[in-house]
């Protein structure tokens, strides 16, 4: 493994350093700017774009039977002959604006801005000192996430990066397959035969493609003869979420760490998201999590945020849990993220036509809730793979805009007030269950504080008046609609009842500001 420069120093003072959990929670404090800035939009943007086709594209477009499989035999070929590879070579992101985008994002009320830099699918967005799969090198042959970088910051945006590649290595084992039934029954998938020389007069030439595709782990065995059995197969050997790598694979687990601290050191963002358990790959993880930390002190203090998932209470003293489309269920001590997306993290052009997108209102439903427990919404606006975003998602983050131009006061540096909220419907705890999710009524109420303000904010628009029991017995000496004005309200031993208006065409979430 070669590190260089800077990256190199990093390394061996990490190295050096014994770093473990403790270690990390010694001085952690979650900086100001991320607990003030509240909403935060993702560009969860790469090569499995291309086929517009939607989540983890790379993987499923080699698993026979599967909507992906289909897709691309319709628009690409077969697998064997034509791989995800040739996505990459496709990927020009002609319609790519960075500084439009982000600008727009900066106008709905994002305070941070998020950037893929790697997915599973083992591609680096950035010009990388340690991968030469990079989109600085082949396809688009641009810096990404060095052009989204200076987009943010120009913008007046906190920057940050997603990494989720440690799981790359046994993503991929699916390309390495056949299909298991049909006239192409047994030919091995593009993974399995492709090498470096096959790249001779080719746009990939001097590249191998089993940098990309990681190199065979868990290769299904020959003389699987149905689909459900390959599936199984994969289901039991590579289908898990596995954060450590076996000794044959330890390369990998050093390289994704130099990756990891080259993009911190070119970049140098102030938020770093893992999709990890965890950390991965042991003490490398807690390595890189030092490494980060020691670039991002300011004075003594932490300016960086770091988040990773299903962390125990102890791991929370030392990183920030992201909880990915999910909930909890009560005001944490700790601040907290939860990530989720108005469609599919990669754009699918089938939900676009379908108008299957969250719409504003959802997601500033669920910004409240999240903000009233602590935490932090990051959100994923999915991007085409010319680089553009479509017409329906204007719509949502112009929405977005309108609601926190009127009411970003009830969120902007405020805290948890004594409860989070009050009425009928509670969110499932934990991650990916969002569909499970009640909708929310009028009688849902989120609660927010700041400089003596508590801001009740109305997650649907109540017919006349808006009941709120949390109030009883609190002196209350004015109440207003934020962006309306004075509102007239009477205490009762129920609470205080507040005489809304009639909603304004398009109006949604009403917030009352409260002293």
């Amino acid at each position: 493994m070669f590190l260089g420069g800077a990256a190199s120093a990093a390394f061996a003072g990490t190295a050096r350093a014994a770093v473990d959990w403790a270690s990390l929670a010694q001085g952690f404090q979650v900086p100001d700017w991320f607990r003030d800035a509240k909403f935060g939009i993702w560009a969860h943007w790469g090569p499995q774009c291309v086929a517009e086709a939607g989540d983890w594209y790379g993987r499923l477009m080699y698993v026979q039977g599967h909507p992906a499989y289909e897709h691309h035999l319709r628009h690409y070929g077969h697998p064997a002959d034509t791989g995800f590879i040739d996505l990459i070579g496709r990927w020009q992101a002609a319609a790519w604006q960075p500084e439009a985008l982000v600008r727009r994002y900066a106008r709905a009320g994002a305070r941070y801005f998020v950037a893929l830099a790697c997915h599973h699918d083992n591609f680096d967005t950035f010009d990388s000192a340690h991968h030469r799969w990079n989109a600085a090198r082949v396809g688009p042959r641009r810096d990404l996430i060095g052009g989204w970088a200076r987009a943010a910051r120009a913008a007046g945006l906190r920057f940050g990066v997603s990494n989720h590649s440690s799981h790359a290595w046994h993503w991929w084992q699916t390309a390495y397959g056949y299909d298991a039934e049909g006239p192409r029954r047994g030919q091995r998938y593009d993974a399995y035969r492709l090498r470096a020389g096959d790249g001779r007069g080719r746009w990939w030439q001097g590249l191998d493609p089993q940098d990309l595709y990681t190199g065979p782990s868990f290769v299904p065995p020959d003389g699987f003869g149905s689909i459900s059995a390959m599936n199984a197969w994969h289901d039991r050997n590579d289908g898990q979420w596995l954060e450590d790598v076996p000794p044959a694979h330890a390369a990998f687990a050093r390289n994704w760490l130099a990756r990891q601290m080259d993009l911190v050191e070119k970049y140098r963002p102030d938020l770093v998201y893992l999709d990890d358990s965890g950390l991965p790959f042991g003490a490398l993880g807690l390595q890189a999590a030092a490494h980060f930390y020691a670039r991002t002190r300011q004075g003594g203090n932490l300016d960086g945020v770091l988040t990773a998932k299903r962390l125990s209470p102890a791991q929370r003293s030392g990183v920030v849990e992201d909880v990915e489309r999910g909930f909890v269920d009560a005001i944490r001590a700790e601040p907290w993220q939860t990530c989720t997306c108005i469609g599919n993290w990669h754009y699918d052009r089938g939900l676009y036509e379908r108008h299957g997108y969250k719409p504003a209102k959802l997601v500033i439903q669920r910004l409240a809730d999240i903000v009233a427990k602590n935490g932090n919404l990051l959100l994923s606006i999915p991007v085409r793979g010319d680089g553009s975003i479509d017409d329906q998602e204007e719509a949502i983050v112009d929405g977005i805009e309108r609601w926190f131009r009127a009411n970003g006061e009830a969120i902007y540096g405020t805290r948890p007030w004594r409860v989070f909220g009050e009425g009928p419907t509670r969110m499932p705890a934990g991650e990916m269950n969002e569909a499970s999710a009640a909708p929310f009524t009028s009688a849902d109420i989120r609660f927010t504080q700041k400089g003596g303000a508590v801001y009740a904010i109305l997650l649907d628009w109540p017919e006349g008046e808006a009941r709120i029991g949390a109030l009883a017995g609190t002196p209350v000496e004015r109440v207003e609609l934020l962006g309306g004005g004075p509102l007239g309200f009477r205490r009762g031993d129920d609470g205080v009842r507040v005489t809304l208006p009639r909603p304004a065409p398009g109006a949604m979430v009403p917030v009352l500001k409260i002293l």
